[in-house]
């Protein structure tokens, strides 16, 4: 009697066992996927969806359409010209600036949340912070770059070698299509494997980043002269605040000559459009996988650029054009052509996938999950944002009023962001608006306190404000391609 109770136990329990595991692979299974598409340098108006009639960017307007897209997002700034690998710790570690700067390494990072709850993690394409931090947040990658700018057709590509680890590089072809082509057999992989578990890919390209090379069948995509200037164009910046020769700035002369520009941004163009023909073809190997339905389908960037935008070409000033970026999110739990103006920043995107994937709410980070707003549960995460580029300026923004202070110069700038969204028309000196920009600067002292940033508002020494541009001289870098040398360094009259 005893050994027949022990065996019908025994049964209760493989047969509990049993239930169980299939009870977890049946939620694994319904767990949504993650796919980050994450592009470099890409302004938030060059996208066909926020308006932009000169751009094609098709996939990605559709991708809009069927999911949400906030006008208001924001990267909180650099500590370094090289904005963007401040602004992938950021996003990475959920961390504002002050709290992780440019580094991931011994940092937790969204991947790992994904991988502990059960997720297969891909990485590929560009990891401008440390290798060891990629090795610790991705299980499977390929094409994976380890650095900032490169020849978009000389980009040093790693895998993972048996032991786990990147390997040495090697060089595939032109960077888009490559790293495009990494997430492409990653998805086809993983279903072919029949896997149950959801995955977390993580796709981050080089371009739009300078150098403005596009893929030679984009060549002339956008003839030179067809593209009007920014409406903030200008032949060269005001006044000076910071290194105004620095990486982006040298690209052509001073004055700014607007034909130049012009062709600037028809290369700028033809690299964000060629970059949208190949996200339609990630996006339709998910739907031919079967796997499009129930895939949260991410698209950002990690910084504006200026482009010819006052004065300036690269993303190292805290004007919109420099510091808004696009932000789409689609899939399960998210409303379907919906456009929000909420304040956000990248870094909020890591507790937002955490709560639409069902993961746990990562008590480590400081972004804000947008989900209460995807939901309607409520219209904003924030009643105001505050950005920073090295220790030479400070901006915060409200949803009508923007002030932007430059320490070492001692001069503020103040735009009605309603009346004024280029940033034109400085009301700072206008005494009708005292007011409207102390209350700015007190809100300034405050974001600084919250996030642990310790720069003065007015330095001990102050510089000045004049310069001549006409004296700056360039000269390209080392990672320019014969393309750009012809056309930007030899073709153009100096």
């Amino acid at each position: 009697m005893k050994c027949k109770i022990e065996f019908i136990g025994l049964g209760l329990i493989l047969l509990f066992s049993a239930t169980f595991q299939e009870s977890f692979a049946q939620q694994q299974k319904d767990k949504p996927n993650v796919l980050f598409l994450f592009a470099d340098d890409q302004r938030a108006d060059a996208l066909g969806a926020s308006g932009n009639p000169y751009i094609q960017t098709p996939n990605l307007d559709q991708l809009a359409k069927e999911g949400s897209r906030f006008e208001n997002a924001y990267v909180m700034g650099g500590n370094h010209g090289a904005v963007c690998a401040a602004s992938r710790a950021m996003l990475l570690s959920g961390r504002s600036l002050f709290h992780v700067y440019d580094k991931l390494k011994e940092v937790r990072t969204m991947p790992m949340d994904f991988a502990q709850a059960g997720y297969s993690t891909f990485g590929t394409g560009k990891w401008h912070n440390e290798k060891e931090a990629f090795e610790a947040s991705f299980q499977q990658a390929k094409n994976v770059y380890l650095g900032g700018m490169a020849d978009h057709y000389s980009v040093a590509m790693r895998d993972y070698d048996e032991n786990g680890k990147l390997g040495e590089p090697t060089y595939k072809g032109y960077s888009t299509e490559v790293f495009a082509q990494g997430v492409i057999d990653f998805i086809n992989s993983h279903a072919k494997s029949g896997s149950d578990k959801p995955f977390f890919a993580y796709v981050a390209f080089t371009a739009p980043h300078d150098p403005y090379s596009p893929e030679a069948r984009y060549i002339n995509h956008y003839p030179d002269g067809t593209l009007p200037l920014p409406g903030n164009y200008k032949p060269y910046h005001p006044f000076q605040f910071d290194d105004l020769m620095v990486r982006d700035e040298l690209l052509t002369d001073w004055p700014r000559k607007p034909e130049v520009i012009q062709m600037i941004l028809s290369d700028y163009y033809a690299l964000v459009t060629h970059l949208d023909s190949q996200i339609g073809k990630i996006i339709q190997t998910l739907k031919n996988q079967g796997l499009y339905e129930n895939t949260i389908i991410v698209y950002a960037a990690d910084n504006g650029l200026a482009a010819g935008s006052h004065g300036l070409l690269g993303k190292q000033s805290l004007y919109e054009h420099s510091t808004n970026v696009p932000m789409i999110i689609k899939g399960p739990g998210v409303p379907k052509q919906k456009t929000f103006d909420a304040l956000v920043y990248l870094y909020d995107l890591y507790p937002t996938l955490s709560e639409l994937a069902g993961l746990p709410t990562p008590s480590q980070v400081d972004g804000k999950s947008l989900a209460p707003i995807l939901t309607g549960k409520t219209a904003k995460a924030r009643n105001s944002l505050f950005t920073a580029y090295r220790n030479t300026v400070r901006a915060v923004r409200t949803s009508e009023w923007k002030l932007i202070r430059y320490p070492e110069r001692a001069y503020t700038q103040l735009f009605n962001l309603e009346n004024d969204p280029l940033e034109l028309n400085n009301l700072a000196e206008n005494p009708e608006h005292f007011s409207t920009k102390d209350q700015l600067m007190n809100l300034l002292n405050d974001w600084q306190k919250i996030s642990g940033d310790t720069t003065v508002l007015t330095a001990t020494v102050i510089k000045q404000l004049d310069y001549d541009p006409y004296t700056l001289t360039r000269k390209p870098d080392r990672w320019q391609p014969e393309y750009i040398l012809k056309r930007y360094f030899e073709g153009v009259e100096k």
